[in-house]
């Protein structure tokens, strides 16, 4: 006799495994189609957190032998509240380990042949007056950066003694300085070694930990491998956030590693400007270059001197003339965190020696009423912070393209149209559709301006002019 509750059960039974079946299909094509989605979802390039308190900061380059007469740690602290007042947010002080003295440059020697990685130059103070100028730069708000040389050390660092392992060998089997350079007061480190690498960063944790920096400009960047950087940057952030300024120009440090980069291209196409070597093309293709290879939260570092210009090629006024203005308000308005350099805002008018005493002239100067004024807008005007919180250039194309440079940075509160005439004749120019029409305020002089589709500006010889957004 035919069981038709067996029946009806086998067949249930099949159903039902019919449906899981179906189920477990779509469960496996709906993981696949979210797989395929992930794959093209874009992923930021910029995977390290940038400290809250660098997104309007300036930075300024403190040479401790020439920043002051005395030229100690102890006199720079007492000038920190003028900087303050300046506008400077990060103090980067040049490298301060005692100085190498076997095949020692001059008399002094170069701060970047470094004799002892845990100790302090005698000649600038001890760890106590070091440690209290970081105190008081923390009290007034301000944040300081070491200068750190990872490359190379001096030739009578004990290192070479007690670990020549760790040295970089010629095809002669000798340690040798730098190739390809002039640095004979150096001697070349081996990266491929294990325990250099655990002994270079255990040495930089313990400027942050026990004495008090907030992180590291990193000289040549580029002559270290990239994986000790981005393992560094793990190990210091553990202890708390830090900021990190590579001395290079590369895409790839940004990742892992850097906060900030240098903008070599920055500086060299407005000096070619300067000179009458090119037109504001020179402009249009750095920031071309910039938008379509480099990250968007990438800071750059801005500037028109530091000590490498300063010292071996001209000041701020043998290198850009009558342009200096432009640079300097461009440098400010402008992506990018512009750096200060060590009396440039007193107008220091000498190339400083590097290996001996040179101290600088202060004084008041209107180079440096003009960094105060505009670092004063930096920070009250979100649109012109740093990385991904400010706010993109977008050009405003114009009839004198390859004299007059004019861009707009705006976001929904702020913004800024800023114009510059690079050249020696007056211009008057007219500016083509675009997101500067609207009612504006003369950053220079507070009056009223409004822009649409007739408006023209009469510019002066190497002049500048930047409004506002109104509401």
């Amino acid at each position: 006799m035919l069981n038709h509750k067996a029946v009806f059960l086998k067949n249930t039974n099949w159903l039902v495994m019919a449906g899981l079946t179906l189920l477990l299909c779509l469960v496996a094509q709906t993981g696949r189609s979210d797989d395929v989605d992930r794959n093209y979802e874009p992923s930021p390039y910029v995977k390290i957190t940038h400290p809250e308190w660098s997104r309007d900061a300036v930075i300024y380059q403190l040479n401790t032998r020439q920043f002051t007469p005395e030229g100690t740690f102890t006199a720079a602290a007492r000038q920190l509240p003028r900087l303050k007042e300046l506008g400077i947010n990060i103090v980067w002080l040049m490298p301060i380990q005692p100085i190498g003295e076997k095949n020692r440059k001059g008399s002094l020697g170069s701060p970047y042949s470094v004799r002892d990685y845990l100790d302090v130059n005698p000649e600038f103070g001890d760890i106590d007056s070091l440690k209290q100028f970081i105190g008081e730069a923390h009290r007034l708000g301000m944040y300081v950066i070491l200068d750190w040389v990872a490359n190379h050390t001096a030739w009578d660092n004990p290192l070479i003694e007690q670990h020549p392992e760790w040295y970089s060998r010629n095809w002669k089997g000798e340690m040798h300085s730098p190739t390809w350079t002039d640095w004979s007061d150096t001697v070349t480190l081996d990266y491929s070694q294990p325990g250099l690498r655990k002994y270079m960063t255990d040495a930089m944790k313990y400027w942050v930990e026990e004495i008090g920096f907030d992180g590291f400009r990193c000289d040549i960047a580029g002559f270290v491998p990239l994986d000790f950087w981005e393992n560094l940057r793990r190990e210091l952030d553990a202890i708390r956030p830090v900021f990190m300024l590579a001395e290079w120009d590369e895409r790839d440090l940004h990742a892992r590693s850097f906060d900030m980069t240098y903008s070599w291209d920055f500086y060299d196409n407005l000096h070619k400007i300067a000179k009458g070597e090119a037109d504001v093309g020179a402009l249009n293709g750095h920031y071309f270059r910039m938008y379509n290879t480099w990250p968007r939260d990438g800071m750059r570092m801005v500037f028109v001197s530091n000590h490498d210009k300063n010292t071996w090629e001209g000041t701020q006024f043998e290198m850009f003339g009558d342009a200096l203005e432009n640079a300097i308000v461009l440098s400010v308005v402008a992506e990018g965190m512009p750096l200060v350099y060590n009396g440039q805002e007193a107008g220091n008018p000498k190339r400083l020696a590097f290996f001996e005493k040179d101290s600088i002239e202060w004084r008041d100067h209107p180079v440096g009423e003009l960094y105060k004024k505009l670092f004063a807008l930096k920070k009250s005007n979100p649109a012109l912070w740093n990385g991904a919180w400010g706010a993109e250039m977008i050009p405003v194309f114009n009839s004198a393209p390859q004299q007059v440079f004019s861009f707009v940075r705006m976001n929904q509160q702020d913004g800024v149209f800023a114009v510059f005439n690079f050249s020696a004749e007056t211009r008057s120019v007219r500016f083509q559709d675009g997101p500067h029409h609207g009612e504006w305020r003369d950053f220079s002089s507070g009056d009223a301006v409004s822009f649409n589709e007739s408006s023209s500006l009469e510019m002066a010889p190497w002049s500048w002019r930047v409004f506002l957004k109104r509401e």
